[in-house]
């Protein structure tokens, strides 16, 4: 119906416009016709002022809602005809309001369908207009070389309120009206409208629409000058960048500046590789692939094998880790570092100011710095938690001993890859989560199948509750949980292992000192550039966020690098559109972009395709048939807004979608990409099949079967 609607709309216009031609109505929007036809005017003005003032003020504001060229003429005319002031009055409100009205226009016809269809790319813009937008569109109204019925169409397409729009149009609008009327009381002396805005003119009327912006900036400009201007800048530098951690965002960092010739010094107090090498990825795949393989062993009979069974160690295990960790160390070690141009150093760093580092006992000077010193665990304040055995993330690789009850804190990403794993291990394991359920930022049903598969193996799951204290009695240590809607209960344990989030490491190094802000979730707050309110230190990784993941580590730590090496150039600004992430349990759950909650929030409207992983032959084959793949698509359209997998795999299945989230590539696209037999990148291709089923081309398809039937006769 609203279709509809609109196709009448830009219909009626379209008739407007040709009927405007075709009434020869536009020979009236030539200079030389205005100047032989002004006496006439002004005569019939004298007779009828009221009248004729009317008239004008309609025809102006139709022509204007319509886009019909010729606004500088009839200004000209305006002033001409009516004299300067009541000219001025006139066009003003009349070229406002024709501008409000092919601003509502365009919002009408083309708004939803734009943000929908270009939701990712224009986030940024539409925040930018909610900000600044005033300003932005006073700019544009007074540079007067961008078409101003260009800009009543693409403001439209905005988020920027109607009386905004009204009232800085009016204001913005209001000196070249000014100008183009006073001309036209002068209208025999105008021989060219391009006379009028001579290059002088465009020139100050642009400076006149850079100055709020530019004005805008100055506090900006002054607080960044108040802050270096504290401390004396060296006359020449030890180094080009200073990057202080040695984790992920760090050594990309460290590496990129090398790789462009930079003179880097990465310093790092403890272990090389950082949390992901030593307490987070590495250790927790390598402790998800043995129980993995203890898990699978108990379902030998999908593969025709009527039991199968091991012999292990717990310690062994956990033994195994520290053996992969050490297995992977070269990679990320001082000596491939070195090689590769970065000089290191083992030590504490303190930045003392915006140039000057204090390594160790000696201060370095440079000319950037970059902050990476990561996240640790969150440890909350419970009363006798000194009392009991407890574990992070970060500790609990130093286990030997198998704790026969674990009690796991948290129902996220890490408290089920943990809690899992330890499971399977032969632990008996409870999770307590204050949520309604587990997974909470992921899809819901994506949530649900690991749940299931949790308690098929025997997890406890404690939702809606906290824990209130700790106690030990004896030998046997207990945790009192309280539930949400009332009522506690007592739970027995031999070791608690905290899996609620990862706080920034953001004191010690001398930032509070320097006045570098942090945000309200204790990262450090940087711009879209990954940069800190002191212009010369940059921030990335988990110390930075707004992902704490080890691929956004390395995807910030390029804009850090580039933009603190070569702002001065050119800057990058963050793309912050496509961030995949994946949780290793089993089912694996892997997902980018919105889910069907995420978009109902945001207002999207979107429709959902699902292929589920039993009709694939070669999940068949593997005996891993539980699982789905739910894309979310605007309604109607093959454009890929978010993507959840759970199932086996869905981690390598995920990327064929994020590739096309990045570069704006299909469904169609994927379902016309050959994918080789039997594999489970298939599953990509089969899900754009269920789309494609689901919007069958019918006209065509009527078409080609008419075809047919004319052929058999």
């Amino acid at each position: 119906m609203i279709k509809s609607k609109k196709v009448w709309l830009l219909g009626l216009i379209a008739l407007l416009v040709i009927g405007f031609y075709l009434l020869g109505l536009n020979q009236y929007f030539d200079l030389s016709v205005l100047k032989e036809k002004t006496h006439g005017f002004t005569a019939y003005y004298q007779a009828n002022p009221w009248q004729t003032s009317l008239w004008f003020f309609l025809i102006y504001i139709v022509s204007t809602a319509v886009s019909i060229p010729g606004a500088s003429i009839l200004t000209l005319a305006g002033g001409a005809v009516f004299g300067l002031w009541w000219g001025v009055v006139l066009v003003s409100f009349a070229s406002t309001i024709g501008a409000s009205l092919a601003f509502l226009l365009s919002r009408y016809v083309l708004k939803d369908s734009i943000q929908q269809k270009f939701s990712d790319k224009l986030a940024d813009t539409n925040a930018g207009i909610e900000k600044e937008g005033a300003f932005y569109l006073f700019t544009l109204r007074l540079i007067v070389v961008f078409p101003f019925w260009l800009i009543n169409m693409l403001m439209g397409l905005t988020p920027i309120k109607l009386r905004t729009y009204f009232w800085v149009s009016q204001l913005g609008m209001f000196p070249a009206t000014i100008l183009f009327v006073n001309a036209g009381t002068q209208l025999a002396k105008v021989e060219h409208v391009g006379d009028i805005l001579s290059p002088a003119v465009a020139v100050s009327f642009a400076l006149l629409g850079l100055f709020p912006l530019i004005a805008r900036a100055i506090p900006g400009i002054v607080r960044r000058y108040t802050v270096l201007k504290a401390y004396k800048k060296p006359g020449s530098f030890d180094y080009n960048l200073v990057v202080i951690g040695g984790g992920s965002a760090g050594l990309v960092s460290s590496y990129i500046a090398a790789a462009v010739k930079a003179k880097v010094l990465l310093v790092e107090k403890d272990k090389m590789g950082g949390d992901c090498l030593n307490t987070g990825c590495v250790p927790s795949k390598s402790l998800i692939k043995s129980s993995r393989f203890l898990a699978d062993l108990t379902r030998s009979e999908r593969y025709g094998i009527k039991s199968a069974s091991a012999e292990y160690d717990f310690a062994d295990v956990l033994e195994r880790v520290s053996l992969v960790i050490k297995q992977i160390e070269p990679h990320d070690s001082v000596d491939r570092y070195t090689q590769l141009g970065v000089e290191c150093v083992q030590g504490d760093a303190r930045v003392v100011s915006p140039w000057q580092v204090l390594v160790n006992d000696k201060i370095v000077t440079t000319q950037n710095i970059i902050i990476a010193t990561g996240a640790k665990p969150c440890v909350p304040t419970i009363e006798g938690l000194e009392q009991v055995r407890y574990y992070t993330s970060d500790t609990i690789w130093s286990l030997r001993e198998r704790p026969e009850r674990l009690l796991v804190v948290g129902a996220g990403p890490i408290g089920c890859e943990l809690g899992q794993s330890f499971s399977r291990l032969g632990c008996q394991v409870t999770m307590v989560d204050f949520a309604e359920r587990i997974m909470l930022l992921e899809d819901e049903a994506a949530a649900s199948l690991l749940m299931m598969q949790l308690e098929s193996e025997g997890v406890e799951l404690k939702l809606q509750h906290s824990i209130e204290s700790f106690r030990v009695e004896g030998n046997e240590q207990f945790a009192t949980l309280v539930q949400k809607e009332g009522g506690s209960l007592q739970l027995r344990f031999d070791a608690v292992l905290f899996a609620i989030g990862r706080q920034a490491n953001t004191s010690g190094f001398g930032l509070q000192e320097l006045g570098v802000k942090t945000t309200r979730s204790g990262t450090i707050e940087v711009d879209k550039y990954m940069r800190t309110c002191v212009p010369t230190i940059y921030a990335c990784g988990d110390v930075a966020g707004p992902y704490q993941f080890t691929h956004t580590a390395a995807h910030y730590a390029w804009y850090s690098t580039v933009n603190s090496l070569f702002g001065d150039i050119w800057r990058f600004k963050v793309d912050h559109r496509v961030i995949p992430r994946v949780t290793f349990t089993e089912p694996e759950i892997a997902s980018v972009g919105y889910n069907e909650q995420t978009a109902k929030v945001a207002g999207l409207v979107t429709e959902t395709t699902v292929f589920q992983l039993k009709e694939l032959d070669r999940a068949i084959v593997d005996g891993k048939t539980e699982g789905f793949i739910k894309v979310l698509t605007p309604l109607g359209k093959d454009k890929i807004l978010g993507v959840t997998i759970v199932g086996e795999h869905a981690g390598e299945i995920l990327p064929e979608f994020v590739l096309a989230m990045k570069y704006g590539l299909s469904l169609n696209k994927i379902l016309g990409t050959i994918h080789a037999y039997p594999t489970w990148a298939e599953s990509s291709k089969y899900t754009a099949g269920v789309w494609k089923k689901n919007h069958p081309p019918k006209k065509l398809l009527a078409l080609i079967e008419r075809y047919h039937s004319a052929k058999r006769k």
